[in-house]
């Protein structure tokens, strides 16, 4: 690996594996990066089902794919519902303190 390329901007670091990298946009706002995440976890829970449908019409024989498709959309809904936890929990916590 050249250490240049990283100076240059040559090589993205991705470390979600939910987010999409989008070259395109000239700034990332908090909400294109929270909107960005739910369209991920959305797309993680319709494949998981389509494939759990597939499943249990007998079109896949491979049932770890299934599995695997199930876990990640699971784990994908409870960290976007433990974040959405502590951002309300945050926001009472505000609400309450003196001015």
């Amino acid at each position: 690996m050249n250490v240049s390329q990283i100076s240059t901007g040559a090589i993205k670091m991705n470390q979600n594996p939910f987010q999409k990298v989008d070259n395109n946009q000239p700034s990332t706002s908090f909400a294109n990066v929270l909107k960005g995440y739910l369209d991920n976890v959305d797309a993680a829970v319709k494949q998981s089902s389509d494939l759990a449908a597939k499943a249990a019409a007998g079109e896949i024989d491979n049932v770890h794919d299934v599995m695997i498709a199930s876990q990640k959309a699971k784990l994908a809904l409870e960290l976007t519902v433990t974040v959405r936890d502590k951002a309300v929990e945050a926001y009472q916590e505000m609400m309450r303190m003196q001015i």
